[in-house]
């Protein structure tokens, strides 16, 4: 696994967590770290966003299957 998916998948599963919380408590994780709904904030679901869609098209692309030897 390169970095940057490793790094994505994290950024996932943060964003998982946050709307599990909103739905469970209303609470909302970003924004309370960010200190309400801001610039920072924003930033943080746009990344988020944008890790979400790279695995969605890392999952629905064909992958290379090596070739077995004999």
């Amino acid at each position: 696994m390169r970095t940057w998916d490793a790094v994505a998948l994290w950024l996932i599963i943060i964003g998982a967590i946050n709307w599990l919380l909103v739905g469970l408590f209303d609470f909302n994780l970003v924004n309370a770290i960010a200190g309400g709904f801001n610039w920072f904030s924003r930033l943080i679901y746009i990344v988020v966003g944008i890790a979400g869609v790279y695995w969605a098209v890392l999952a629905l692309s064909p992958r290379a299957v090596p070739a077995r030897t004999a």
